[in-house]
C-alpha cells in the first residue's frame, strides 16, 4: 500500500474546496480529486472519503459548489482540510466569498474557477464515494490566476 500512496503522490492535482448548504450550516472540504467527466453534457466528478460528514451530506443534498483555488489560497485549503473543522461560514470569515445562486452553497472568490453542480450519479468506490454531477453553471473563471496544486503531499 505504501508504494501505491507514494506513486499517487507523484500525480499533480488541482486543489478544490467543495461546499454544500445544509439545513443547519454550510459544510466544506478540501479535495484533490475533482475533474471534468464529460463536455456534452457538462459533467464533473468529486471523490469524497466515506467516513467524512461532507460525504454523508452530499448523499442527502444534491446541489453543491466547487471552488478551484489559486496559488495564494493555501490557507483556505488548509482550513478546509483540518479535522474537526467548524462550519464553512466560520472558515471563510474575512475571506471574500458569496453564496451560489443555483446551489446556495458558499463559493470562494479569488480562485481560478468556480462552478455549481447537481449530483446525478453516486458510485461507491472502496473507501471513497464518487459524485458525478451535471454542471448547473460556471460561477467565474480567472484564466490569469495560477492554480494551487498538490504534489508529493504538499501544496504548491
Amino acid at each position: 500500500m505504501n508504494h501505491f500512496v507514494e506513486a499517487m503522490a507523484q500525480v499533480v492535482t488541482a486543489v478544490t474546496v467543495v461546499t454544500v448548504k445544509d439545513d443547519r450550516d454550510d459544510v466544506g472540504v478540501t479535495v484533490a480529486t475533482f475533474t471534468s467527466v464529460s463536455l456534452d453534457p457538462p459533467l464533473v466528478m468529486v471523490s469524497l472519503d466515506n467516513e467524512g460528514y461532507p460525504n454523508e451530506l452530499l448523499l442527502r443534498q444534491d446541489r453543491w459548489a466547487a471552488s478551484v483555488l489559486s496559488a495564494g489560497q493555501k490557507a483556505i485549503a488548509s482550513r478546509f482540510s483540518t479535522e474537526g473543522r467548524p462550519g464553512a461560514r466560520l472558515l471563510l470569515a474575512g475571506t471574500p466569498h458569496h453564496r451560489g445562486r443555483l446551489s446556495e452553497a458558499l463559493v470562494v472568490d479569488g480562485g481560478v474557477a468556480a462552478l455549481e453542480a447537481e449530483t446525478v450519479t453516486v458510485v461507491p468506490a472502496g473507501d471513497h464515494t464518487l459524485f458525478i454531477a451535471k454542471v448547473l453553471g460556471v460561477d467565474y473563471v480567472d484564466a490569469s490566476a495560477t492554480p494551487l496544486s498538490r504534489y508529493r503531499g504538499r501544496y504548491r
